[in-house]
């Protein structure tokens, strides 16, 4: 089988794997809300009262049903792209809550990711680069240590000496209270700032986002300095190293445009799936720093047992981390040759 063909097959085959992917995030969702202690009806309605009016609140819910039902009634709904309605908001739409609160996870998603990617590869090569020097064991320690902080601590300790203390940055929200937040054009004040040309809404929303992502991006950096390093260590070693050295190659050149590029492919795959599990995995961050996120608004959610709520935002990230992970296969068969199917 040629290897177009053969990649093909790979493609085809990996998207009919995403219904079944999607089909396991959405069941295990289901089956664990019904399991955690506490019910929907004493969040909604209060634990005083009447058992009547909670029966009621349960039927309407469909909660009274098997769950066996219960279960095919969800994925009916799914199906039809519908999310439910919020038990808290008023019964707001859980696409209008998605909708209203993802672009603000989204920002600070790819700051961090921005700042985790080049702290991370200038750590990582710099320490492959100088193996056996201070740099090295300087690379490792850094990598080990902002892998395993953890980030609810190392946000408070930040928001204290640098919004406390110091006075640098705010230590909570997305915009200042006193300016009027850009017109909605994105839901990215960053990208709406400038759509509007207006420069100190800009500064405004980069201020407020500067902690929060470098928080989150140095802790993140870890990830990507252990694989660059670890990677690009090894292919300093491989032959067509050595052979290009041999013809008098610069070492800068080498590093750059030889062996970087074979190291990055590595990357290629976390640096896709980091960002799937950013885009649903700030919880912490978004929480210690009142970042008015979505998933923010989904520890909120959770905390009140607003099952819809949390079963829609749980499957709209599903959904993104199994895009996600297709992408990244279909790029690495694309810029690997050496994969074969």
């Amino acid at each position: 089988m040629s290897r177009s063909k053969a990649l093909q097959y790979y493609i085809v085959s990996r998207l009919l794997l995403a219904p079944l992917q999607l089909l396991t995030i959405i069941t295990i969702v289901f089956l664990l809300l019904r399991a955690t202690p506490g019910d929907p009806a004493d969040a909604i309605l209060g634990g005083r009262a009447p058992e009547a009016a909670k029966e009621e609140l349960r039927k309407q819910l469909g909660l009274n049903l098997p769950l066996g039902l219960q279960y095919l009634n969800y994925l009916g709904n799914i199906l039809r792209f519908n999310l439910g309605t919020s038990l808290t908001s008023r019964g707001q739409d859980v696409w209008d809550i998605i909708g209203q609160y993802f672009p603000a996870t989204v920002e600070l998603a790819v700051f961090s990711m921005a700042v985790a990617l080049i702290v991370g590869m200038l750590v990582g090569t710099l320490s492959a680069s100088r193996p056996g020097t201070y740099f090295d064991v300087g690379g490792r320690l850094f990598g080990i240590i902002t892998y395993a902080l953890p980030m609810f601590w190392a946000g408070m300790l930040l928001q204290l000496i640098f919004s406390v203390q110091l006075g640098w940055f705010p230590n909570s929200n997305r915009f200042p209270p006193t300016l009027a937040a850009p017109s909605r054009i994105t839901g990215l004040y960053t990208i709406d700032s400038l759509l509007g040309g207006n420069f100190s809404q800009l500064f405004a929303s980069l201020h407020h986002l500067a902690l929060p992502s470098l928080t989150l991006g140095l802790l993140l950096s870890g990830i990507f300095e252990r694989i660059v390093r670890v990677n690009l260590k090894q292919t300093l070693r491989a032959d067509y190293v050595e052979a290009a050295r041999a013809r008098g190659i610069p070492e800068k050149k080498i590093l750059v445009s030889h062996a970087l590029k074979n190291a990055l492919i590595p990357v290629i795959t976390v640096l896709g799936l980091t960002f799937a599990s950013l885009l649903g995995g700030a919880i912490l961050t978004e929480v210690t720093f009142s970042w008015p996120g979505l998933a923010n608004r989904l520890y909120q959610a959770i905390s009140d047992r607003d099952y819809p709520t949390v079963q829609g935002v749980l499957v709209f990230f599903g959904a993104i981390v199994v895009s996600a992970s297709i992408l990244i296969d279909i790029l690495n068969a694309y810029v690997d040759p050496r994969i074969r199917y």
